[in-house]
């Protein structure tokens, strides 16, 4: 192990420590994060409805605007209470307060007015009167809500009998609560608290706590009155964890067991809202009486009587995103317990899920420092899977809540930061191979290295490549006027401001050799239109030695430039690593080769800096292309088509090149046939020539003496490249 793997090792291992400290204290954001997650797991898998013997008595908008606005008059809920009870209902749980006097009530509406007889007023009905004999003798939880003024607690109906200790400090506080009417909380047969989520900031209501503690006594949902008091159960029997203070694991109502939280909470496992749970209120007062689908559906049934109406703001959002009546989420506490499906997270779910990081994050830092990023983000992939699988069976089959993200999160962390720390640390060494070798490969080749297996071995293949030679004209005469060192800088510069262009163009840079460069396309990857590229490569070349000319970049003077000779050639050659086993060079060999170089050598007896083969010409067309002879090169035994490349497809379609292309082929004609129009012809061409940006004087001056060179064009089968 180096010390910069020991160095890695601590680092992701503080990491991993700092991750499973932060998933051990919880903080606010995990809990979100982790809740959302099981939002998405009941989206993928809500409860599914049943017709179960729970309903809604709904206030909702259709009531209000037959039976006048809210507040209704209690002698209204009275008859709504006696209707319900006529039809059957096992019990009625009213998710409404009634902490204040009714307004609507005869006698106060005339308590007020001036000069009634007080002996009237005491004979005028009392609406909370009326709706307490209604609710007397009848199976009716009335609802309260917390407060944070005063100490009022609500009567409790009910008793509680505990396995182990009592666990008055588990549920949430109960400061106090909204009073009741004194006549109708005496006469109610249940009292419950109808608050889904107190002291949570979230909108989501995802558990519902079952009981509340002022720290001596409990206090039940409304939900959970409605069922004991449905079955005519008369205590709460509630088991605690063994051995720990202050818990609750499950309360017995009745014939139903319920698990809840450490603290007492239903966690909720939601069904899509249905009309099938609700009734309208104004059909069960209706009247003329309600249909018989309405009786059986209220008979033997817990009946929840609430509003849907939207600006009496009991508007509450599920797991599932949907906006619901909170009543209808009081109904569906009952739904769960009737149903069986419960969600639960159990109290080793947190310790398994710390662990669970620390084990899979020190798999990573060692995975990622001593094998590969690329193993240790395959081993994170799978662990992000099995921690994704685990946790949905777990929720799908079980109902169990696990959370699959602080896994994977801090997975994903330790691995980037173990990675992190490899690419910046221990790969350096590599980087800076790769960046040294990079002064003499071009990138093309140094990605095929890196990708490639057993790319280094010795060996060739034949495929086809574009061939070009660069070489400095009168470097002898130059270099004699040199010292050593500023031949050194002299090609330096030059070197480095013409081989950019090779790169630039998707070529490989072979070799330097002296005062000449070798490149070559199509290898080690293949490059479209490669001779095209070459073409335009030699182009932005002969540009590029202009400016330097210009600019007097050599140091020689304004009367000393610099000239270079081009030569490119087409065909099949062998491209691969030449050499010894332990030292070897990327190159390319064959007659291809060689032809380029003679091509190349040939461009000073044509006078001209750019000449290209007929292979190359023809596959690069759109450049300004001039026939510049069938070449006696050195070593063949045939001659090789040339042509002179004068500029890119710009110049290839200006006026003056198609004028002067028309003048040269009539030229090469008349020289081939050794007509004595030549002459004439030849300083035509030279004069239309002058029009173009390249110099073609000495090119010119010299075809005359070539008539040998062009009395070939006329044998081969193709004279001229095609357009």
């Amino acid at each position: 192990m180096t010390r910069a793997q020991q160095v890695g090792v601590v680092v992701g291992l503080v990491i991993v420590a700092a991750l499973t400290f932060l998933r051990a204290s919880d903080p606010q954001l995990m809990k979100q994060a982790r809740e959302v997650a099981f939002d998405e797991y009941q989206r993928l898998a809500p409860r599914t409805f049943q017709d179960l013997p729970v309903r809604v008595v709904d206030i909702d908008e259709a009531s209000l605007r037959e039976l006048g606005q809210w507040p209704w008059p209690r002698d209204r809920m009275a008859r709504l209470v006696d209707r319900l009870s006529q039809m059957g209902a096992s019990a009625i749980a009213f998710d409404i307060l009634f902490s204040e006097p009714d307004r609507l009530s005869p006698r106060t509406v005339v308590r007020d007015v001036a000069g009634i007889d007080p002996s009237l007023l005491e004979r005028l009905p009392d609406n909370d009167e009326i709706f307490a004999r209604s609710i007397t003798g009848k199976p009716v939880v009335l609802g309260f809500a917390l407060s944070n003024e005063g100490t009022d607690r609500p009567d409790i109906k009910a008793g509680f009998a505990f396995t182990g200790e009592p666990p008055f400090h588990a549920p949430p506080r109960i400061q106090s609560a909204t009073p009741l009417r004194p006549q109708l909380e005496a006469a109610a047969a249940g009292l419950g608290h109808i608050s889904l989520n107190p002291g949570d900031p979230s909108a989501v209501v995802r558990t519902v706590p079952l009981l509340l503690s002022d720290g001596e006594q409990l206090y039940p949902n409304l939900a959970l009155e409605a069922l004991r008091v449905a079955q005519g159960a008369s205590t709460y029997v509630l088991a605690d964890a063994p051995d720990v203070r202050d818990t609750i694991t499950m309360i017995k109502i009745g014939a139903f067991v319920v698990p809840v939280t450490s603290a007492g909470e239903l966690w909720l496992y939601v069904s899509p809202d249905r009309a099938d749970r609700y009734i309208s209120a104004r059909t069960i007062l209706a009247e003329d009486g309600t249909a018989s689908g309405t009786d059986a559906a209220i008979q033997g049934s817990i009946v929840f009587i609430g509003t849907s109406a939207a600006g009496l703001q009991d508007i509450r959002t599920t797991a599932l995103g949907e906006n619901v009546p909170g009543v209808s989420l009081q109904a569906q506490i009952v739904e769960q317990i009737l149903s069986g499906q419960f969600l639960s997270r159990p109290d080793w779910a947190d310790g398994l899920e710390i662990l669970s990081i620390a084990v899979a994050g020190t798999l990573l830092v060692f995975l990622t420092t001593f094998v590969s990023p690329a193993v240790a983000l395959a081993c994170g992939l799978s662990i992000t899977a099995l921690a994704l699988a685990a946790s949905w069976i777990a929720f799908l089959y079980g109902g169990l809540l696990f959370d699959p993200l602080a896994p994977i999160v801090s997975g994903s962390i330790t691995h980037f930061a173990a990675t992190a720390f490899r690419f910046l640390v221990i790969d350096r060494e590599r980087r800076e191979v790769r960046l040294a070798f990079g002064h003499y490969l071009s990138p093309s080749l140094l990605y095929r290295i890196e990708h490639t297996q057993n790319a280094l071995r010795l060996g060739g293949d034949d495929r086809e490549l574009t061939v070009m030679f660069v070489d400095v004209r009168n470097f002898t005469e130059i270099s004699e006027r040199l010292t050593p060192a500023e031949v050194v800088g002299f090609l330096n510069t030059f070197l480095d401001a013409l081989s950019r262009h090779v790169i630039a163009n998707e070529g490989t840079l072979d070799k330097f050799i002296g005062d000449s460069i070798m490149a070559f396309w199509n290898a080690p990857v293949d490059v479209a239109d490669h001779p095209a590229k070459a073409v335009h490569a030699a182009l932005a070349m002969r540009e590029t030695l202009a400016n330097l000319n210009a600019k007097d970049a050599f140091g020689f003077g304004p009367a000393n430039t610099v000239g270079i000779g081009i030569g490119i050639h087409t065909g099949l050659a062998c491209v691969g690593n030449m050499g010894a086993e332990t030292h070897f060079n990327y190159s390319a060999v064959g007659d291809t080769v060689n032809v380029a170089a003679r091509i190349e050598t040939a461009c000073k007896d044509v006078c001209f800096d750019i000449l290209v083969s007929e292979s190359t010409a023809n596959r690069a067309p759109q450049y300004a292309l001039l026939e510049a002879g069938a070449l006696p090169l050195k070593g063949k035994s045939t001659r090789t088509r040339t042509f002179a490349v004068i500029g890119d497809d710009s110049i290839a379609v200006s006026a003056e090149f198609r004028d002067l292309k028309k003048l040269h082929a009539q030229t090469i004609d008349a020289l081939a046939s050794r007509s004595r129009a030549a002459r004439k012809l030849l300083l035509a061409a030279k004069s239309k020539a002058a029009e173009l940006p390249v110099n073609l004087t000495e090119f010119y001056r010299r075809i005359s003496r070539r008539t040998e060179h062009f009395s070939h064009v006329s044998a081969q089968k193709e004279d001229k490249p095609a357009d």
